[in-house]
Parts: C-alpha cells; sequence; structure tokens
C-alpha cells in the first residue's frame, strides 16, 4: 500500500489521481500514523507556503513520524522543501532530512518571472526515479522558493540560478516539479518510486 499522507495541503487529489492512472495498486489518504508507518511507501505532496504546510504537518503530529519512516518517502513540491534545513519562507526550519535551505528567488533579469512556472529541463540527472529517462527531461514546475544544490542533489535545473529539482538521501527523494503534471516522464518517474 502506498500512504499518501493527509495534512491540510494542496495538490493531494492529482497526485492520488495520477497514481491510479499507473494503475499503482493500493493508494491511501491518511493521517493515521499507523497506516503511514506500515505503508510501502509514504508520499508527502505539497502546494503552497512551505512554513503553512509544514505547520500543518507539525499541528498533525506527523513531522516527527515522517523523519522517522525508513520505507522510501517522496516528498513534492513544498512537500519537498519542508524536508530540507531551513526555508526563508516563514523563516522556519524544516525536517532536517536533506542538507540545504530553501530560499527565495531574486532574479537579476527582469524577463525571468517569478514564480518559476512551466516546463523546464533537468540536467545531471541520477538514482533510481530517472532510470530510463534521458538527460535533458522536461518537468513542470510552480514555485517561488528553491532548494539550493547540495550533496543530496541528483537532477539540476537552471532559473536565473542553478537549483535543486531533486533530492535523494537514504530512502528519502524529493522533487520539486510536479511529476503528477509533468506528462510521461513524470508519470515514469512516479513508476520508478513506486518500485522501490
Amino acid at each position: 500500500m502506498t500512504a499518501v499522507i493527509e495534512y491540510d495541503a494542496g495538490n493531494i487529489r492529482s497526485v492520488i489521481h495520477a497514481l491510479e492512472r499507473l494503475g499503482a495498486g493500493e493508494v491511501e489518504l491518511t493521517s493515521d500514523p499507523g497506516r503511514i508507518m506500515a505503508a510501502d511507501r509514504v508520499i508527502l505532496p505539497g502546494v503552497g507556503d512551505a512554513s503553512v504546510v509544514l505547520e500543518s504537518l507539525r499541528k498533525a503530529g506527523l513531522a516527527e513520524l515522517v523523519c522517522n519512516l525508513k520505507q522510501p518517502v517522496l516528498g513534492i513540491c513544498a512537500g519537498m522543501q519542508i524536508l530540507c534545513s531551513h526555508t526563508e519562507e516563514g523563516d522556519v526550519d524544516g525536517l532536517g532530512i536533506f542538507r540545504t535551505r530553501v530560499k527565495r528567488f531574486r532574479p537579476d533579469d527582469p524577463s525571468l518571472k517569478v514564480p518559476h512556472m512551466g516546463w523546464n529541463k533537468l540536467e545531471n540527472m541520477s538514482g533510481p526515479l530517472f532510470e530510463g529517462l534521458p538527460e535533458a527531461t522536461y518537468a513542470y514546475f510552480v514555485h517561488s522558493f528553491y532548494a539550493e544544490p547540495c550533496h543530496d542533489t541528483v537532477a539540476l535545473c537552471t532559473h536565473g540560478v542553478d537549483f535543486s529539482a531533486a533530492l535523494k538521501r537514504g530512502n528519502f527523494y524529493g522533487t520539486q516539479f510536479h511529476p503528477e503534471k509533468s506528462g510521461p516522464a513524470g508519470a515514469a518517474m512516479l513508476a520508478n518510486f513506486m518500485k522501490l
């Protein structure tokens, strides 16, 4: 069973629908600690203000539980950012899984819009999420904050600055982009996660 954590964050339904389209087996939307701990894999979706998403997770009593999960965990968008050490969005500490900071885009070039929205290519892709996908695969982004490149970075993207498009540490994975909105390539990434 795949647990999609329910904690008052946006974008949860589109992730569930994407998994259903893949024929991913049992997918359960849950905030029950026992069900999350028992799942084969866990997805932490999220859209919007990372500090609000993090506070929702903490209020639900799930923050410490997430940090202690041993099965594959995928954080998407704000779900990835809250797994980082700190975010400028709300100036709060994250869960500290990924050893990097989340910063706001401040592009010097006025033609670079914030939020960074739309299709952009992934570079320096590595790891099991990207198995079978060619370098420079395109993915769909919607974000105003980004995780700085670090030792955990497994894919890069550029929007004025290089940033972490994907992160991995141990059993934890994160994507700044939305695989559920990234067409066939995103479906392949989700399928790869479901094989972990």
